[in-house]
């Protein structure tokens, strides 16, 4: 089984420890997720993994022949050839492996011979350009991108070159660092399953919280330089981490009374004679409590805020009619879209890339006048934009909290702080000057500049680029108590699905309306897919038009009337809480009958006759309850299906 172990791996930085006596094992079977705040160490941990970096001390311990294969999180530029002439030098090593069993042959070393075609058989080498094809139609490239030159594709599509390398190479280990920051949902998922297949280990970092969910059985916390590991999914690690933060909380304000104390002391009595050596002592006790100082992780702490209030606004925020928009006069990448938007509604625009959803939020928020039909705003209606662009207009030298001071509404002014923190700007960040600033930097500004804002109608595109998942989570609790409405496209499912309440899907030419959230169009899209439902393509068959609503099992879904959706969704919330009810009245019940069945354990009750019967009795009534209960949470299940 091959295996990469590390023993007391330490590495300082200065005075800084960025690892202290870390010790891991990887191997084949390993699914795990490393995790710890912006700057704990986690990259340079996964280079000294990878055999990048060396540490100060300890060991890194391979087996021989076994392939770590690394992806960092940027940088990787592919050029000189095509994407299928790339994607072929990922399978160098049965190439040199031929070599090899050639050489064999020449020397008439057939038992070695023999076992090398075995090795290179099982190895799958004789069927990598299906493989090479499949991953890359995974990870989003057309089969028309196969002969396209390298170099021409972008940086996030260069990371993907890289990413598909990495996947294709046959590796024993694989260190993922950030793989999912320039992919889309559809890719997202399909690297999803990739993983839940795949024969090898592997450790990854990601920002992305249903991936991580959905992809690893164990996480390890980066944190003061030290490893500690979690079993379970993502989300149970943060579950535990936070009874564990409450114990901390309690100690970490503890430990700043006694500081307080100590120094109020120190800096009453530390020039008075008398009171000298008292002074001297306790500067001793502060240099001690300093040293082993108790720190809480800015991931785990918890940020809130909320946005200006919304103006006002008529119930019809927007309307399009027959909106086209088409590139070189030829193809119409959106094309007769007629969709009407109400108040307080949250609208993800959904797609494959290419389909035009970039470009649609463009056109709502003005920004792209190049196309045809109507577009009418309800009254009132005052649209913020935030797109990946925004950062571009980020410019000036004063520094990031003057200019967020200075452009936010005189309420919001002694919450900036807390805000920027949560946007990553920490400690002596915040006086960073805006034109020293990254691009990823800029773009949290920009998002921030926008937040501060009061309008009603936000249309933002991949907010959650260049964000932490404890930013997101900030991010994602203000959105959701925003007082106006929103339209957004993002590539984080586990964001979407808990902010959308409508859903616009997109096709080149084509489109559909779900008048539910995320995880209902899923288990639309999943129905459609099994034949349960017509799909899109079968819908359309013979249809002379490419519009969506021709397709006469969506017909009745984007033609319902206003009222019609809400009285669906407001049936669908009201059996939610009948089934949340019945849940928690048979858990009840349960828990009754439990304590019941406890008491006729004791010896003072099945000594009693009488009292023995009476509990008896009463175990009997819960019974006939319990049944009526479990019927009615079926029906009530079954209509929520």
């Amino acid at each position: 089984m091959a295996f990469v172990q590390f023993s007391k791996v330490s590495l300082a930085f200065g005075d800084r420890d960025i690892l202290k006596d870390v010790s891991v094992n990887l191997q084949a079977g390993t699914k795990a997720a490393l995790t710890g705040a912006n700057g704990a160490g986690k990259s340079t941990l996964i280079k000294i993994m990878a055999g990048l970096q060396q540490p100060d001390s300890g060991q890194r311990i391979a087996q021989k022949d076994a392939r770590v294969v690394y992806l960092p999180q940027s940088g990787l530029v592919h050029a000189g050839c095509t994407l299928i002439q790339e994607a072929d030098k990922a399978f160098e090593w049965g190439y040199d492996l031929q070599k090899k069993i050639d050489q064999l042959g020449e020397q008439q070393k057939v038992e070695e011979q023999s076992e090398l075609l075995q090795k290179l058989e099982e190895s799958g080498w004789y069927r990598r350009d299906a493989l090479a094809e499949s991953v890359l139609i995974g990870l989003g490239f057309d089969r028309s991108d196969f002969n396209k030159r390298t170099e021409e594709f972008s940086g996030g599509w260069q990371m993907r070159i890289a990413l598909a390398k990495c996947l294709m190479c046959g590796p024993d280990i694989l260190l993922l660092d950030e793989p999912t920051n320039y992919l889309d949902i559809e890719a997202r998922n399909w690297l999803e399953k990739f993983l839940a297949d795949f024969n090898g280990g592997f450790l990854l970092v990601s920002h992305d919280r249903y991936f991580l969910d959905h992809t690893i059985n164990e996480v390890y916390e980066l944190f003061n330089g030290e490893l500690k590991r979690y079993p379970g999914n993502f989300s149970h690690y943060e579950q535990v981490r936070q009874v564990e933060l409450q114990t901390l909380i309690s100690q970490y304000e503890q430990q700043q009374q006694e500081i307080q104390k100590l120094e109020d002391f120190i800096n009453r009595f530390g020039y008075k004679a008398t009171k000298a050596a008292q002074a001297q002592e306790r500067q001793k006790m502060l240099d001690k409590l300093l040293e082993n100082k108790i720190e809480i992780p800015e991931s785990l702490k918890k940020i809130h805020f909320s946005f200006p209030a919304a103006p006002h606004s008529g119930q019809l925020v927007l309307t399009l009619e027959g909106i086209k928009k088409s590139y070189d006069g030829q193809f119409n990448v959106i094309d007769g879209l007629d969709f009407v938007l109400e108040k307080n509604e949250r609208l993800v625009v959904a797609g494959r890339n290419g389909a035009g959803k970039s470009t649609l939020l463009k056109i709502i928020s003005g920004v792209d006048s190049t196309f045809t039909g109507n577009i009418k705003l309800g009254s009132g209606v005052s649209i913020g934009y935030f797109s990946q662009d925004s950062a571009e207009k980020i410019c000036g030298s004063e520094s990031i909290l003057q200019r967020l001071e200075n452009e936010a509404p005189l309420e919001l002014v002694p919450k900036i702080r807390d805000m920027l923190g949560a946007f990553l700007f920490r400690g002596d960040d915040v006086y960073k000057s805006i034109n020293v600033l990254s691009g990823g930097e800029k773009s949290r500004i920009a998002l921030l500049e926008l937040l501060l804002k009061p309008v009603n109608l936000l249309v933002l595109d991949e907010p959650t680029n260049h964000l932490d998942m404890h930013s997101k989570d900030v991010l994602l609790e203000a959105l959701k108590g925003f007082g106006g409405t929103v339209i957004f496209v993002s590539h984080d499912r586990g964001f979407i699905e808990d902010l959308s309440t409508k859903v616009l899907e997109l096709h080149p030419g084509k489109f559909r309306v779900f008048p539910g959230d995320y995880k209902y169009y899923m288990q639309r899209l999943e129905d459609e897919e099994n034949g349960i439902i017509p799909s899109l393509d079968q819908a359309a068959v013979n249809k002379k038009s490419a519009r969506v609503q021709e397709a006469p099992v969506v017909v009745s879904e984007t033609k319902r009337s206003w009222e019609e959706q809400k009285k669906l969704e407001a049936e669908r919330r009201k059996l939610e809480k009948e089934v949340a009810r019945l849940e928690n009245e048979i858990a009840e019940t349960e828990n009754k009958k439990n304590e019941l069945q406890e008491r006729m354990g004791l010896p003072e009750v099945y000594s009693n006759g009488e009292e023995c019967k009476k509990i008896q009795n009463q175990i009997n009534e819960l019974d006939v309850k319990l049944d009526a209960l479990n019927q009615q949470w079926e029906e009530a299940a079954v209509q929520l299906m």
